[in-house]
C-alpha cells in the first residue's frame, strides 16, 4: 500500500477557497477515477507547517494504481478546467508530489 501525497500552498487570503476547490475535485472528478472518500483526506498546516499549506492524501495499493490515476487525469478535460480555475488562488511552483510506502 502507498500513500500519494500532493502539496500546494494557498496564496494568502485564498486558502479557503483552496480547500473548497478541492472537495469540489475530489466529489466530481476524483470519484470518476477511483479514489474513494474514504481512501482520500485533506490536511492544512496548523503548528510547525505553514498555515497555506494544503495536502491531499489519497491511499492507494500501488504505484501502478497511481500511474493509472494519473493517465486518467491527463485524458480529462474537467481536470484540466479545474487545474486552471485553481491556479489564481495558489502559489506559483509550490506543488509538489511524494509518495510513501506504508509499512
Amino acid at each position: 500500500m502507498i500513500i500519494a501525497r500532493w502539496q500546494i500552498d494557498a496564496r494568502f487570503g485564498h486558502k479557503q477557497a483552496v480547500l473548497d476547490s478541492m472537495g469540489q475535485w475530489y466529489e466530481s472528478i476524483g470519484t470518476k477515477i477511483g479514489w474513494s472518500p474514504d481512501r482520500v483526506r485533506i490536511l492544512t498546516g496548523s503548528v510547525g507547517a505553514r498555515e497555506s499549506t494544503v495536502i491531499t492524501e489519497v491511499e492507494l495499493d500501488s504505484l501502478s494504481d497511481l500511474d493509472e490515476s494519473w493517465n486518467k487525469l491527463a485524458n480529462m478535460n474537467e481536470h484540466k478546467q479545474w487545474s486552471k480555475d485553481l491556479e489564481p488562488n495558489i502559489v506559483s511552483g509550490s506543488h509538489r508530489w511524494e509518495v510513501y510506502r506504508v509499512v
